[in-house]
């Protein structure tokens, strides 16, 4: 819950998929409705034990409370700044949100990404933020375009071989 990701950072991007949207929803509705109400008795039992000052439990459950509570209002707050892109680009052969981009490297290694909010992004998933460098390189280019991707290593070329978006 602590996780810096989740702090609001200027020049974040405010588009989310519906389905980005339903998660950070799904998760809000967790926190207020299911966590928050177990670890709230969960300190107030642990209050009943008695001196508060050295009960780890006590101490332990109202940290727990305030990291809900830093996470519920970070949640509210974004969601109503976020914007829901939930139809599909006029264009569908160049690359914009939501698309599925296949990128081939020099040595022949394919990748497949999907351009998604910063507050979505999960590479194991191949969810690339729209705001890092290598999905803004990609942005508005074509199949078989050949692009510069910037890295920590340098800049390297990788070739779009195939675009796809999903029905909303």
């Amino acid at each position: 819950m602590s996780d810096p990701a989740s702090r609001p950072r200027r020049g974040r991007a405010r588009y989310i998929t519906p389905a980005g949207e339903r998660q950070l929803r799904d998760e809000l509705q967790y926190l207020w409705k299911q966590k928050r109400p177990e670890v709230t008795q969960a300190v107030r039992e642990a209050a009943a034990l008695g001196d508060r000052s050295e009960n780890a439990e006590y101490i332990y459950g109202k940290k727990q409370l305030r990291e809900i509570d830093r996470r519920v209002r970070f949640l509210s707050q974004r969601l109503d700044e976020l914007t829901v892109v939930d139809r599909l680009p006029e264009d569908t052969t160049r690359v914009f949100f939501g698309a599925w981009v296949t990128i081939e490297n020099d040595a022949g290694e394919s990748h497949r990404y999907r351009l998604v909010g910063p507050d979505e992004f999960d590479l194991s998933r191949g969810l690339l933020s729209i705001d890092s460098p290598m999905a803004r390189a990609l942005l508005g280019k074509r199949r078989d375009d050949e692009v510069g991707i910037r890295a920590p290593e340098g800049v390297s070329e990788v070739t779009i071989t195939g675009i796809h978006y999903d029905p909303y």
